[in-house]
């Protein structure tokens, strides 16, 4: 007989299906994600999940490599925003960029060997973005030689990109139609050429390019789901059809998109072009959560609070006034 799975083992609370996943990613086996701040990996059909990273600093969009070894992602370890890169198994991760601009990893080259990121390092005021590659290995990143970038997907070549020049993937808007609504560009890196994806009424993001198709989100419909384009027809069609909550964080892999969608994670099959639910259990500790003594007094010269003092006081049911506002405090 066959052993149960982890997931089946584990105690009921385990089991329970996590929403509020964010940012995820998928590679030939697994898919990672963020959870509460830390990166997160499960197998691609659901299951018990994996914690890959623990700091109290924010880990944000992992990327796999495409050959599956490697998780690029941004890291706020050293009160910044930096390009990191940790084994897709588990370790230490590895700093690669040192900047004070902001970088936001976007993916990988075809070949695994460089990460893609963009950042506002290179504008003065920061108020645009341009694209940058560093390598697997460190080093000065190079500056690709587009204007202005921001969501972005290499050619299977890696001779072009499809890119939008701005992005309001973090913007609160619903059915935005103005000038903030850039169509997705193609730009050819060896030729320096440049033409657009037919536009709909909508918010065209998150380009990703997979052999002659660039699959995409829009809400032209009115609620942003899954397109694709196909570069030797010129025809565009819808891939999902949801109404009530947005596709969000889209992120191809080698045979599937992963994306959000109300919480939860599903994948998009590109050869059937079917989507399943991969229903994924959380066992975090959720420290966030935890009760915790907090003072609530004004801070003044004649009130100073002493967490260690207050302990000792509840303990022998004292009814000083330091007692009196540590229970206050716990109430709350």
């Amino acid at each position: 007989a066959s052993k149960p799975s982890v997931a089946a083992t584990a105690p009921p609370e385990a089991r329970l299906e996590t929403r509020l996943m964010r940012y995820p990613d998928i590679s030939k086996d697994s898919v990672v994600f963020v959870y509460a701040g830390d990166l997160w990996v499960s197998p691609r059909a659901g299951g018990l999940a994996r914690r890959l990273t623990a700091h109290p600093g924010d880990e944000l969009f992992p990327k796999f490599s495409p050959d599956g070894k490697w998780i690029a992602f941004t890291g706020e370890y050293d009160g910044n925003a930096d390009v990191y890169v940790i084994p897709s198994e588990g370790g230490e991760p590895r700093r690669l960029t040192f900047h004070p601009g902001d970088d936001f990893v976007l993916g990988w080259t075809p070949d695994s060997k460089k990460i893609l990121f963009r950042s506002n390092r290179a504008s003065a005021p920061a108020r645009y973005q341009r694209l940058f590659l560093v390598s697997l290995e460190g080093g000065l990143p190079e500056m690709l030689p587009v204007p202005r970038a921001s969501l972005t997907s290499f050619s299977p070549d890696a001779q072009r990109i499809a890119y939008t020049s701005t992005s309001q993937e973090f913007r609160t808007w619903k059915r935005y139609r103005g000038g903030w609504s850039p169509a997705i560009g193609i730009y050819d890196l060896k030729k320096n050429t440049y033409e657009e994806l037919p536009r709909g009424k909508g918010m065209d993001m998150f380009p990703m390019w997979h052999g002659n198709t660039i699959y995409f989100i829009s809400d032209r419909d009115g609620t942003m789901n899954l397109y694709r384009y196909d570069l030797g027809s010129k025809q565009t069609r819808q891939l999902t059809s949801y109404q009530e909550y947005d596709v969000k964080w889209p992120s191809l892999g080698p045979d599937a998109i992963v994306y959000e969608n109300g919480g939860l994670l599903y994948a998009l099959d590109l050869a059937s072009e079917k989507t399943s639910k991969i229903p994924i259990s959380v066992a975090s500790d959720v420290i966030t959560a935890r009760p915790e003594i907090k003072s609530v007094a004004p801070a003044s010269a004649h009130s100073v609070y002493r967490p260690a003092a207050c302990a000792r006081c509840l303990k022998r049911a004292a009814t000083s006034s330091l007692c009196r506002l540590s229970t206050a405090a716990r109430a709350i």
